[in-house]
């Protein structure tokens, strides 16, 4: 069963952007390409010569893919609101399986529980499992899910070896939320440092004057 068969957005807000995977980059791709190619053009009339025209071309090719990872602001605030939600997608999935609903109407029960970018992505896991779609190719709407991944392995082992997927389940749902809370501690100790160095450098000029200057006006005087 294709995956092309299983509705993409179902007129969800987030339905159409997820599916179809546009604003991936903060610029259209006929924008990105017409700026690398103005880049590769100012690079070839810049330098000049055969030198110039033997760098358009890897110039061009260089301002392509730095303009492509550039991520748009939808793109990062959908991005961040699926790694939120997937922990408790997880714990979700783990108590619907327990109950005894099968994985496809887990997937489902989940998809119409939860709202986001997410919920999207999990109405497709379970509407392709639904009309007979293999596990990979069902859980592969979760590509570029940050920790979705595990979710998918998961899923792929239970399926090949009747492994238990409820607690596996659980158990990435807590590992998922000791990732982000390592995360947001390491973000909150660069966040420290990061306002200690302007309090420094304000701080440097008063320590100069105050400090270094009379010393060395003291041995100038002393030498002179």
């Amino acid at each position: 069963m294709s995956s092309a068969a299983v509705p993409a957005g179902d007129g969800h807000p987030w339905g159409d952007d997820v599916s179809a995977g546009r604003g991936t980059s903060l610029w259209r791709p006929d924008r990105i390409r017409l700026a690398a190619a103005l880049g590769g053009l100012a690079v070839a009339v810049i330098v000049g010569g055969w030198l110039g025209l033997l760098g358009a071309v890897p110039g061009a090719v260089l301002l392509d893919r730095l303009l492509r990872r550039i991520e748009s602001p939808a793109v990062r605030a959908r991005r961040l609101q699926e790694a939120a939600d997937l922990p408790l997608a997880a714990d979700l999935l783990a108590a619907a399986m327990r109950a005894g609903a099968p994985v496809d109407r887990s997937v489902l029960a989940v998809a119409e529980a939860l709202d986001g970018p997410l919920a999207v992505r999990l109405g497709r896991v379970g509407r392709t499992l639904q009309l007979g779609g293999g596990p990979e190719e069902a859980w592969s709407a979760l590509d570029g899910v940050p920790g979705a991944e595990r979710l998918a392995s998961a899923a792929y082992r239970s399926s090949n070896s009747g492994a238990a997927l409820a607690g596996a389940f659980t158990r990435l749902a807590d590992d998922l939320r000791a990732d982000r809370a390592t995360a947001a501690e390491a973000s909150a100790r660069r966040a420290g440092v990061l306002i200690v160095l302007p309090l420094g450098l304000c701080f440097l000029p008063a320590f100069i004057l105050a400090g270094l200057v009379p010393v060395i006006v003291a041995v100038l005087g002393d030498v002179l």
